[in-house]
């Protein structure tokens, strides 16, 4: 139940927290000056409601105007219960012109809303748009909409059209003070104002529109009238004011006429018709005052009138008599008779008890008063003056003013404390205390533009600096300071408090008779007038009011009735008996989270201790005549319980059947800040009354336990029922109301843009980010409450729903009931943040909104005595831990929420499955969830521990399984822990996981040269895939940057399989050699190929071979793409190759052929990219071009190529190092350097060109040659450039082949070189200098036998007879002749002793 509504109803401040001005100030300028005299009006306030405030569909739905006057300014404020509204606030001065008090009157037309101003010389019309004509659609779907203020600044006040002077009357000092306003069916304004003469001036204003004349108008009585009304001695009634003037004036328009009703001094109601300007009645409002003797003579200056009109009563008027020491509302009917006649019928006459009359309201059933009381307090009640007990006002508990003193614990900063209190959201305004900062400054500069925690700020600088220039001593103690504190800080508070009074000071009720709402209109703020439930009302009813009730709608049985009214009489004495520090002990001791029972038997043994009054005996004399106090404490409990059986759905009742229209006013209903701020203030007010109630029936309980005999409980199954039932639920309700009291009073924290987005980002991997919980904030309150943050946003739409789904009634009717609905919408808002309910849509908003350190309290406050949603709360507080960056704290939550996944909703909610989910259990589901969400924070150290524990989880789910070994190989290897990664891999169930996570190892240790790990590595089972793997990525990168060859090389060495190891490094090498043509590739082959070689080496020559690797580098890879022809389709596959097997001596080939590359790169490094897949051929014509010759050397003889080349080369350098430049002998240096020269010692100088000789002379002595081929081609270089022979290379050529000198002489057409050729070598036959030819032996018949080219001296003898004309031939010829005549001779000797000696 829980909801059980009274006739009382309660008043809500809704105190505004925003700083900033929001009035515009207007300025209203007619020239005037002052009246004489002085006269000052009492402020006043009223409030007009439109015509269809109270329909759903309207625009002006729960919208309203409200004003208060001061002096010559009245401020004008637009309000809505269902949008805020922009520029709804101005503030007009009319210069010199005090408004009269309620002299302010509003009405509206089809198209405008008109404001009727009276002050004491001006009348004014203000005449603005209508909002219906502002939003020509229906649907209006704006968060926030324009005020009918907006354009105000537009209008020129000072027009004729909008203001009129009022015409001074002659000997006039003073102004009457009774007003009233309307507007004419054809737009007419007239104003009726109460003349000094005794009778009403009216002044009527043409249409806006219009061009016409302002015309007054005086109604007043003949001087018979006068006295046959009655008579008033001129003493009594004064000089200049006479009997019949009005006090207060009404007016109502019916049919075609318009009524004025004057309410006069002289105690009588005067009816006038505008249309026929006639008295149509006078009644003696003293005849309906019991006792009217004396109170003839005196003048009624506290007289009101107020009228009533309903389709059912007709038009009614109350008119409240002000008599001395005592008042009286009097209701009247008025009633035409024939003739144009008119009575009043009296229906009722209600006494209050109060004496000064603020203000009161008249509905079509009910008479609402304003008082204020001999303290200056507040009182405002209502009666039925139809239907009503003995004349007995229905109380209205005002909201009592802030508590004078603050109570500071022993363990509390005074500072802190006070601070609490003061910016706490229900005990003052930021008016209040800004204004309190100006005067204790005592400063004259104004303070504007300060948010509520800047303001927080200044308050705190200017009391600290207010107690640091108090400080004459520079030492204190502790206990000094502190003193020194609360002084200063308590004076503060009494400003606070002195200016919260003057701004609470009531001015006027407004009542909606269409909507039955009320409002307290005072001069700081507005409050509202809620229905107040059956048990608040029971506990804040005074005395008397319990004592007169006979029944309580909480239960039909009457004897239970009774006692509960016992029992509730009982707290009342409880609650009046408990001193400030004991109920702030029991305050405490909930906020500490201590056993509320422990503390309320605590707070009873010191009532005991300190019952001066006999207070207690008073409550053990008053329990006796409980006869049931079990039952009575189970109805209270029962009735404070907001427990409900399930959630209510009411999203989808408001979506289906209904019209676009419907459904959007439904959405924006009580959705603007004031109304947020009333139901949310409403809900803390509730919680703070229920939350004492509590506390003192739980103090109660415990006396029942002390003397619990049967005098008072019976039977002792009730003292068990108490201690085992209801003493826990009492403690249970008193934690939830003081729960629900925290964060009514908790201020939301302001949250950066970017926060939110990250926070929203980390909700949708949660999948959270479109619940209806986590809508962004839009509020316009700064700052709010969390639950004001809660309902604004999220509670809002889901109570409406409810409403709309379970009480269609409240919303079908024809106009809103506001009593109704806000008791309904203040009840289910409660119970959604009723912790016992399994509604977690609170929670879940402050996790949406990032309100991390609201939320770690609130769970802090429910974690030890609530039951409902343990795991979701865990979870939550994860979240709360996650942001503040205690990720371990949030896993231990995350853990603990674990088990409840499939028993909490929220928790049902998040686990939601997945396609690739379907199957899995729901704990699985979660643990994936909380592990994406820590994955997307970025926490791999917090995933690797819960996918741990998620493992045994998934004993019999091997997917799962996989899943999470996979992750927890993922983040071990992203943070570095190469042996858990590992081990995570190998414990991997599924192969292809198992696959791909093997595969990122390599690749990511590789990246991080994390080599040694990777190689030592047992790889069980996994060996040919960590080499397929690295092979894979060796061949598929870069080679440069990457080094998987030596990687894998190292891998083979570390288990001693050489002969792979080394095919890796050969083919290392010679992909080096055709991709990386740099000098740097050139080195890194040259080093693979010697590792090759090495690793052959330590084989047995018979097993020392490898494979040849494939040509081009085409391999088959994982995951290749098939080749394509130019025609697109897939080209065909290499043919089978035929094997190559290379053995050590194939590898040191390309070995000394790899070196021989980098050495003429290093040598012309411009060179590298030409070298890197030269031919031995090729590469030998290169060094040779280069200069290194005896790298040319070595690699012909490695691959037995002919040396000539070579040969030819270097002879050719010399050439041109002979007759070159100097230039080039400075380069041939270089290249000279490259070469092994000969260490030959000379004490001459030597040139290039002269070691070019000595290097050529030294490769023919250390290559020779078959046929001296090397000689010849040399030679053969040397003649065809036309450089003469040295004479070294003759010399050795002649030893060698004197022959082909000879042949290579007739070649070149060397005559003379070859005529001596041939003297020399027949002198060297015939024994002189036969050494120098290599002749052993010289010609003689002993020796062996000699020979003679007969065959090239023929051919020279043939040439130099050519040419017998050159006498040189001639003398060569001759000399020939005769050295081959004289060998001839020798050899017939020879020949002869030769043949004699066989």
């Amino acid at each position: 139940m829980a909801a059980v509504p009274e006739r009382s109803f309660i008043e809500i401040c809704g105190f505004e927290r925003e700083t900033l001005p929001k009035f515009r100030d207007l300025t209203v300028n007619l020239g005037l000056t002052a009246l004489p005299g002085g006269v000052k009006y009492p402020d006043s306030a009223g409030g007009f409601h439109y015509e269809e405030s109270g329909k759903l569909l309207s625009v002006t739905s729960n919208r309203f105007i409200h004003w208060s006057t001061c002096g010559d300014t009245v401020q004008l404020v637009e309000q809505s219960l269902d949008t805020n509204l922009l520029n709804g606030a101005v503030r007009l001065k009319f210069l010199h012109c005090p408004l009269l008090p309620g002299g302010v009157h509003i009405q509206e037309t089809l198209n405008n809303v008109v404001i009727l101003i009276v002050t004491n010389q001006t009348v004014h019309r203000l005449v603005l748009p209508h909002p219906s004509c502002m939003y020509r659609s229906e649907l209006v779907v704006e968060l926030q909409m324009q005020s009918i203020f907006t354009d105000i600044g537009k209008l020129n006040l000072q027009d004729p059209a909008h203001s009129h002077v009022l015409p001074a009357l002659p000997g006039q000092l003073t102004s009457p003070s009774a007003s009233a306003a309307w507007l004419s069916s054809e737009g007419d304004a007239h104003f009726a104002l109460a003349s000094t003469t005794g009778g009403i001036l009216v002044v009527k204003l043409p249409p806006y529109d219009v061009q016409g004349c302002v015309t007054l108008l005086e109604l007043k009585q003949s001087s018979v009238m006068q006295r046959l009304a009655g008579w008033m001695p001129t003493a009594i009634r004064g000089e200049h004011l006479p009997s019949d003037l009005p006090i207060s004036l009404a007016v109502r328009q019916l049919e075609d006429d318009t009524f004025i009703f004057a309410l006069c001094q002289d105690h009588k109601l005067r009816m006038w018709s505008y249309k026929d300007q006639l008295c149509l009645m006078v009644a003696d409002m003293l005849e309906y005052i019991p006792v009217s003797r004396g109170v003839r003579l005196s003048p009624g200056q506290g007289h009101k009138l107020r009228l009533s009109f309903s389709s059912s009563t007709g038009l009614c008027l109350a008119v409240y008599l002000s008599v001395p020491k005592s008042g009286q509302f009097c209701v009247l009917q008025l009633v035409a008779t024939e003739s144009n006649r008119y009575s009043l019928d009296h229906i009722s006459s209600l006494f209050p008890t109060q004496e000064t009359l603020v203000d009161f309201a008249l509905t079509s059933t009910d008479v609402w008063g304003l008082w204020l009381d001999n303290d200056n307090q507040t009182v405002v009640k209502y009666i039925n003056f139809e239907h009503n007990v003995g004349g007995q006002w229905n109380q209205v508990f005002v909201q009592p003013p802030p508590e004078e003193e603050v109570n500071i614990g022993v363990d509390q900063d005074p500072r802190e404390t006070y601070l609490e209190v003061i910016f706490s959201p229900v005990r003052f305004t930021a008016s209040a205390i800004m204004k309190a900062l100006q005067i204790y400054r005592r400063g004259t500069e104004r303070i504007f533009d300060l948010s509520w925690e800047s303001l927080k700020k200044e308050v705190t600088m200017a009391v600290e600096n207010e107690l640091q220039s108090s400080v004459t001593e520079y030492e204190f103690c502790q206990e000094e300071y502190r003193q020194l504190q609360v002084e200063f800080w308590s004076k503060f508070y009494a400003c606070c408090l002195q200016y919260q009074e003057a701004l609470s000071m009531p001015l006027a009720l407004h009542v909606n008779p269409a909507t039955s709402m009320v409002c307290l209109l005072k001069k700081g703020f507005v409050s509202f007038l809620l229905p107040c439930l059956a048990v608040d009302h029971l506990y804040l009813s005074s005395d008397e009011y319990l004592s007169s009730e006979d029944e309580t709608p909480v239960t039909e049985d009457p004897e239970v009735g009774r006692d509960v009214l016992q029992l509730v009489q009982c707290l009342r004495l409880v609650n009046v008996s408990l001193l400030g520090d004991m109920a702030y002990a029991m305050e405490k001791a909930l906020e500490h989270l201590q056993s509320p029972e422990r503390a309320a038997e605590q707070v009873l043994e010191n009532l005991l201790a300190t019952d001066n009054d006999n207070v207690i005996e008073d409550i053990q004399n008053k329990l006796q005549d409980i006869r049931n106090p079990i039952g009575a404490m189970a109805v209270l409990l029962r009735e404070m319980d907001l427990e409900t059986e399930g959630e209510g759905k009411g999203e989808a009742g408001l979506a289906a059947g209904q019209t676009l229209s419907m459904r959007l006013s439904l959405s924006q209903l009580y959705g603007s800040s004031v109304a947020v701020t009333v139901v949310c203030q409403a809900v803390c007010q509730v919680a703070m009354t229920r939350a004492l109630l509590c506390r003192d029936l739980l103090i109660l309980q415990q006396l029942y336990l002390r003397v619990g005999d049967n005098v008072f409980l019976g039977e002792g199954g009730q003292l068990l029922q108490l201690q085992q039932d209801l003493i826990p639920r009492t403690s249970l309700l008193l934690c939830s109301y003081y729960l629900l009291k925290w964060a009514s009073q908790c201020l939301s924290s302001p949250v950066p843009l970017d926060t939110l987005d990250a926070n929203l980002q980390h909700l949708s991997v949660l999948e959270l980010s479109d619940s209806p919980a986590l809508a962004p904030n839009k509020s316009v309150l700064s700052p709010q409450t969390v639950v004001e943050l809660f309902y604004q946003n999220v509670a809002r739409k889901a109570i409406i729903s409810q409403i709309h789904s379970q009480q269609s009634t409240l919303l079908g009717q024809a106009v809103l009931n506001w009593p109704q609905m806000v008791s309904s919408v203040v009840l289910l808002l409660s119970q959604h943040l009723w912790p016992s309910n399994p509604s977690f849509l609170f929670p879940e908003c402050l996790m949406g909104n990032c309100q991390y350190t609201q939320l770690q309290e609130y769970i802090r406050l429910i974690a030890p005595w609530c039951q409902v949603n343990v795991g979701s709360c865990r979870f939550v507080l994860g979240q709360c831990y996650l942001a503040t960056g205690e990720g371990h704290k949030a896993l231990q939550c995350f853990q603990e929420a674990a088990p409840e996944v499939e028993k909490e909703e929220f928790l049902v909610r998040l686990t939601g499955t997945e396609d690739e989910e379907v199957g899995m259990a729901p704990r699985l589901q979660y643990y994936n969830k909380v592990l994406r969400l820590l994955e997307d924070i970025g926490l791999p150290v917090l995933v690797i521990q819960l996918a741990t524990v998620a493992i045994s989880e998934a004993t019999n789910d091997v997917r799962s399984q996989a899943a999470l070994r996979t992750r927890i190989f993922k983040h071990h290897l992203d943070l570095g822990h190469n042996s858990q990664a590992y081990e995570a891999l190998t414990q991997n169930p599924d192969p292809s996981r198992q696959l791909d996570c093997l595969r990122q190892l390599v690749v990511v240790l590789c990246e991080r040269s994390q080599l040694q790990d990777l190689v030592q590595f047992p790889y069980v089972n996994l060996h040919d895939e960590v080499v397929s793997i690295i092979e894979s990525r060796a061949r598929a990168v870069d080679l440069m940057a990457h080094n998987y060859y030596e990687l894998l090389y190292a891998f083979h060495i570390n288990r001693h399989n050489y002969r792979k190891a080394g095919t890796v490094m050969f083919e290392y090498g010679m992909r080096l050699g055709r991709e990386v043509r740099t000098r740097h590739g050139l080195q890194k082959q040259v080093n693979c190929f010697l590792a090759a070689m090495n690793c052959l080496r330590l084989i047995r020559p018979d097993y020392a071979w490898i494979v040849q690797p494939v040509s081009g580098g085409v391999y088959e890879r994982p995951g290749t793409s098939p080749k394509r022809n130019y025609d697109g389709e897939c080209a065909a596959g290499p043919a089978n190759r035929q094997i190559e097997i290379l053995e050590l001596k194939d590898l040191e080939k390309e070995y000394i052929l790899a070196r021989n590359r980098l050495t003429l790169a290093q040598h012309d490094p411009s060179s590298a990219g030409n070298t890197g897949s030269a031919p031995v051929v090729e590469m030998v014509t290169l060094l040779v071009q280069a200069g290194l010759f005896d790298s040319a050397l070595s690699l012909c003889k490695t691959f037995r190529l002919s040396l000539t080349p070579v040969f030819e080369g270097l002879a050719f350098k010399c050439i041109q190092l002979q007759y070159g430049a100097e230039a080039s002998q400075n380069e041939a240096w270089n290249w000279l350097a490259a070469n092994h020269l000969s260490t030959v010692i000379t004490t001459k100088e030597s040139s290039a060109t002269d070691e070019a000789w000595h290097l050529l002379a030294s490769y023919l002595e250390r290559h020779p040659s078959q046929n001296a081929q090397h000689h010849r081609c040399v030679i053969n270089m040397l003649l065809s450039h036309g450089v003469p022979l040295p004479d070294w290379l003759v010399n050795s050529y002649k030893v060698v082949d004197a022959a082909a000198l000879l042949r290579i002489y007739l070649n070149y057409d060397l005559l003379e070189s070859a005529v001596d050729l041939v003297l020399e070598y027949v002198d060297a036959l015939l024994g002189k200098g036969h050494q120098y030819f290599g002749i052993e032996r010289p010609l003689s018949a002993t020796a062996p036998l000699v020979w003679l080219p007969y065959t090239s001296v023929d051919q020279l003898l043939q040439a130099l007879n050519e040419n017998q004309s050159n006498a040189n031939n001639a003398n060569l010829n001759s000399k020939l002749l005769d050295k081959l005549e004289e060998y001839h001779k020798l050899v017939e000797q020879a020949t002869h002793h030769r043949i004699m000696a066989q």
